[in-house]
């Protein structure tokens, strides 16, 4: 009898070890990605978008006032997330607060970001933007000529492609 409650007290002791490390590991990653940029990081980006982008990524919008007809969020990468190539009937401006990312358009080489870098995407552009490897990237996404403006998903960014990316012009 003895025997079984010395199991048991060990197998209890490894579940709340292995349940404090997981809380633990999630707690790190919100004290890194706090430390990003001075806007909060959001929520994670609800489950109906995460089939365009590969890792996680948070959204926080800044702006609500609808008369102003400005959309402004904080979109925050976790290192290696991206989004598919997409583009914006309206265009896009992204202003980078934080990490560092990166930024391609189709048929270009990508540009590495990084704070204080501020992108200007044309209306109908291909692009995709997220993330490097192994760092946080943040920044304020603003919605151009909302009153028409819609995001036209494309294909994901692979592994393959995004691999070279880091590589090559990491350096």
């Amino acid at each position: 009898m003895k025997l079984f409650f010395i199991i048991a007290i060990s197998i209890m002791s490894l579940f709340s070890f292995t349940l404090l490390n997981a809380q633990n590991m999630d707690n790190n990653k919100e004290i890194e990605a706090s430390k990003i940029s001075d806007f909060p990081i959001g929520n994670k980006l609800p489950e109906m978008y995460s089939k365009y982008f590969i890792g996680q990524a948070y959204l926080a919008p800044l702006t609500h006032n609808k008369e102003l007809n400005v959309p402004i969020s904080n979109v925050t990468f976790e290192p290696g997330c991206r989004n598919n190539w997409h583009s914006h009937t309206g265009g896009q401006i992204l202003v980078v607060v934080g990490g560092e990312g990166w930024y391609q358009e189709k048929g270009k080489p990508a540009q590495l970001l990084k704070e204080g870098d501020v992108v200007e995407i044309g209306k109908n552009v291909v692009h995709w933007h997220g993330a490097t490897a192994d760092s946080w990237f943040s920044h304020l996404a603003i919605e151009c000529n909302p009153q028409y403006n819609e995001n036209t998903w494309l294909e994901p960014v692979n592994d393959a492609e995004y691999a070279v990316v880091n590589s090559v012009l990491k350096k």
